[in-house]
């Protein structure tokens, strides 16, 4: 089983482009389950065609004795592909790694996954909390890909991301399996990622183009896969998810300071202003 995990700055695409790898890789006949760790619970909206309403955290708290089961928990989308939503407490309420802690622990008793040859984790935000560090920590995912821009910001959270890939691969099996850039249409975008992946001692497994055909299949709660299937677009996303089930070239990342990362935006003729 291939254990695999999509992390990146919030808002930078990450399920838009979980889901569109999941139907990819459904397509050639992979079994696919795609897990969402956010407490919006939206990572497989676009699997199912619609917001998951049973998410594991809601089984949890609907029990009277904290039971959950499968059929509560487990949902089947485009391409029969297995959604879980982990969910999380209401905005304002409890804390939401907690939550994804509680919903994989409960995910792991239940022996969920058992039949799925491919995981895919969509966690949310930036590993600065120990919840959301859980899949690298906990070895629930072996391969990690971070997902990226050519903005500065988006470049600070996959720095940051590869510092906790590298102080958990140092002690276990988990690696860095690549950047994703997700194009914003910034300057000399694709090659600041390339030196920037080199940076990190990793290599730009795939730059998406921004294309007005992913948010118009998202209006229709759909991947681009099912959406325009022979579109450009819908092949970038294959050829990802070949390379999601091919790639060998796994690292332990090296990181930057944040004024390393200054030096090399400017280095680059990209400064932050």
């Amino acid at each position: 089983m291939l254990k695999i995990a999509f992390y990146g700055k919030g808002g930078i695409g990450k399920s838009t482009t979980a889901s569109n790898v999941s139907a990819a890789l459904s397509e050639m006949g992979v079994k696919v389950c795609q897990i969402g760790c956010d407490p919006k619970n939206d990572s497989t909206r676009l699997v199912l065609g619609k917001i998951c309403k049973g998410t594991v955290l809601d089984a949890v708290r609907n029990s009277d004795d904290g039971s959950v089961t499968l059929e509560e928990i487990v949902h089947y989308g485009y391409n029969h592909i297995k959604c879980i939503e982990a969910g999380g407490p209401e905005p304002g309420v409890g804390c939401a790694g907690r939550g994804i802690i509680v919903a994989l622990e409960r995910l792991n008793a239940l022996h969920a996954n058992e039949d799925d040859e491919l995981i895919l984790y969509d966690v949310l935000g930036d590993v600065v909390c120990g919840g959301f560090a859980v899949p690298i920590r906990e070895g629930y995912a072996d391969v990690i890909y971070i997902i990226t821009s050519g903005e500065m910001m988006s470049l600070y959270a996959a720095n940051n991301i590869a510092k906790g890939i590298k102080r958990f691969a140092q002690r276990g099996k988990v690696r860095l399996g690549g950047l994703i850039g997700n194009s914003r249409n910034t300057p000399k975008e694709k090659e600041l990622l390339e030196a920037f992946a080199k940076k990190l001692n990793t290599k730009l497994v795939a730059f998406i183009p921004r294309n007005q055909i992913v948010q118009k299949a998202e209006i229709q709660r759909q991947t681009v896969i099912q959406y325009a299937p022979d579109s450009h677009q819908a092949q970038v996303y294959r050829e990802l998810a070949k390379c999601v089930l091919d790639n060998k070239e796994l690292t332990i990342p090296t990181t930057m300071t944040f004024e390393e990362l200054e030096a090399f935006m400017a280095e680059m003729g990209i400064e932050d202003k």
